[in-house]
């Protein structure tokens, strides 16, 4: 799954909140498909969506959306 931002700032942030929250990500380029306004997105384990989920509501993260990879590209998913 991967998590879009529309700034820089809140990526990094999130990175630090997930990593503290023992969550495995990856930071990776923004694929082409997904229109955000930041460069960077997280990657993470499916497993780990609704502690994901918490993580971005409770500490008020604004992103641009979670995404789930599908055959055409990518699918938002409903927080």
């Amino acid at each position: 799954m991967l998590i879009a931002f529309d700034s820089t700032q809140q990526a990094l942030r999130a990175e630090m909140l997930l990593e503290y929250a023992e969550i495995e990500i990856d930071i990776c380029p923004t694929p082409k498909e997904i229109t955000a306004g930041c460069a960077l997105s997280i990657h993470f384990p499916e497993d780990d969506l609704e502690m994901v989920q918490q993580v971005i509501v409770s500490e008020k993260v604004e992103i641009r959306g979670i995404f789930k990879p599908i055959h055409s590209g990518y699918e938002q998913v409903n927080l």
